[in-house]
């Protein structure tokens, strides 16, 4: 049995034909096209490339309440940057479960912080861009979900 591993990488990485089959699935599930062909044809790939890959790649959708995300956030040392932090993911409606900072070396540090999802509303990927765009902030990753 083939074991089956999975990712989270960001839109950048993914290659272009993969994208594609993204928008036919969302022009199929909208309603917008009324059959495979006619959504592969407007996004300009092959049908045989959507069937070859329609079951390997699907959107990162956080939209989903009670959803647990553990994220790595490397931070500069510096005061407030983790009340900032919190305070995005209280925008967000996440609801901490845990934080751990590592000791800060050599002016880093690293946050691992777990987050339950209380809302159905709450976009994960919109909240991660926010909290990367932080001054001190390093990156984030996610390391867990379930």
């Amino acid at each position: 049995m083939e074991e089956t591993n999975y990712y989270v990488i960001k839109k950048k990485a993914v290659p272009e034909v993969l994208l594609k089959v993204l928008e036919v699935q969302k022009l199929l599930d909208s309603k917008q096209a009324v059959s495979v062909l006619e959504a592969t044809e407007t996004v300009g790939i092959s049908r045989s490339s959507y069937y070859k890959y329609k079951d390997d790649i699907f959107p990162f959708y956080a939209k989903q309440k009670g959803r647990n995300i553990t994220f790595v956030i490397e931070v500069n040392d510096q005061p407030g940057v983790m009340a900032s932090i919190l305070q995005i993911f209280a925008e967000y409606n996440a609801n901490i479960l845990t934080i751990h900072q590592s000791i800060p070396i050599n002016g880093k540090g690293l946050l691992t912080v777990s987050v339950d999802i209380v809302s159905e509303q709450t976009n994960i990927s919109v909240m991660i861009q926010k909290v990367e765009k932080i001054e001190s902030v390093s990156y984030v990753k996610i390391i867990a979900m379930e």
